[in-house]
C-alpha cells in the first residue's frame, strides 16, 4: 500500500459485521484505511464484531481499538469521539457505514413501525456521529466525512423507507459539505450497488428461502459491467480515496459504486 492515509485518524462507524462467507462494507473499510496508514476505532453495535476486525488489523501490523457504541445513540456517539480522542488525538476521517433494510415494504404495506425503525436507524446513524465529530473537525482546520447510502436513492426499488433514509443521507451528505467547506471539511457519500456481504447474501437468503447459488447469479445478471456484483472492497477502495488528499477538491458528491447499474435509464 502507498500509505495514502499516513498519520490519520480514522473512526469507522459500524466496522463489524453480519456473519458470512464473504467481507462486509464497514469491515474491509477499516482494514484497507489501516493498510494505508490510518490509526482505526473501530465501532459497532456488537462489540465482538469489531474485536474480530481490529485482530485482522493488528496481524497486519496496524493500529486499531474496539469500542462498541449504538450510532442512533447520541451519548455512544460523544462517546466514540470522545475516545478517538483520547487513543490518537484527532479525528481525521468519519465513515459512517450503518444501514438496515429488513421490515420495509411497498406504499401500501409498509407498517408505521417498520417506516419509523428505518428511518430511524438509517438517517440517525449519520447525522448524530457527524453532529459530534464535525466540532473536533472544525478546531483542528478539517477532515473528510464518508457516508454510506445506497443507490436505491436515485432508483427504483419497491422498498419506500429504504430509499427515503438514502436519499435522506444523500441530501444531509450535501449539506455538510456546503455548510463546512469553509472549515475545511469535506463530505461525500458512496451509493453502493449490489455487492455480495453477509448482509446481502446471508441476510436475503434466509429472509427469501432463496438459496445462496441461486440468489447470486440472480443479482450478478443485473449488473451491466461484468455481470457480477461488486465486493466490500470495491466499496472500501473508493471511501479510501475520497478520504485522502486525492480527493482534496472533491465534496458534496454522491459515488455510485455500482458497476453502471444507476446508469440504466428507461
Amino acid at each position: 500500500m502507498s500509505g495514502r492515509l499516513e498519520g490519520r485518524v480514522a473512526l469507522v462507524v459500524g466496522a463489524g459485521q453480519t456473519p458470512g462467507d464473504t467481507v462486509g462494507n464497514g469491515r474491509a473499510t477499516a482494514i484497507l484505511m489501516a493498510r494505508e496508514g490510518a490509526r482505526v476505532l473501530a465501532v459497532d453495535l456488537k462489540l465482538a464484531s469489531a474485536r474480530e476486525t481490529v485482530a485482522q488489523i493488528e496481524g497486519e501490523g496496524g493500529i486499531a481499538h474496539a469500542l462498541e457504541g449504538d450510532a442512533t445513540r447520541e451519548a455512544d456517539c460523544q462517546t466514540m469521539v470522545a475516545r478517538c480522542l483520547e487513543l490518537f488525538g484527532s479525528v481525521d476521517i468519519l465513515h459512517n457505514n450503518v444501514g438496515i433494510g429488513d421490515g420495509d415494504a411497498g406504499p401500501a404495506h409498509l407498517e408505521e413501525a417498520g417506516w419509523d425503525r428505518i428511518l430511524a436507524v438509517n438517517l440517525k446513524s449519520v447525522v448524530l456521529p457527524c453532529k459530534h465529530v464535525l466540532p473536533t473537525m472544525r478546531e483542528s482546520g478539517g477532515g473528510s466525512i464518508v457516508n454510506i447510502s445506497s443507490i436505491a436513492a436515485i432508483c427504483s426499488t419497491p422498498q419506500v423507507a429504504y430509499k427515503a433514509s438514502k436519499a435522506g443521507i444523500n441530501a444531509y451528505t450535501q449539506s455538510l459539505a456546503v455548510g463546512n467547506g469553509r472549515y475545511g471539511i469535506r463530505a461525500n457519500v458512496i451509493m453502493p450497488g449490489l455487492i455480495e456481504t453477509p448482509m446481502a447474501i446471508e441476510g436475503i437468503s434466509q429472509a427469501t428461502g432463496m438459496a445462496k447459488p441461486e440468489l447470486i447469479a440472480r443479482r450478478n445478471a443485473q449488473v451491466p459491467l461484468g455481470a457480477r456484483m461488486g465486493t466490500a472492497w470495491d466499496v472500501a477502495h473508493a471511501a479510501v480515496f475520497l478520504a485522502s488528499d486525492e480527493a482534496q477538491f472533491i465534496s458534496g458528491v454522491a459515488l455510485p459504486v455500482d458497476g453502471a447499474q444507476s446508469a440504466r435509464i428507461g
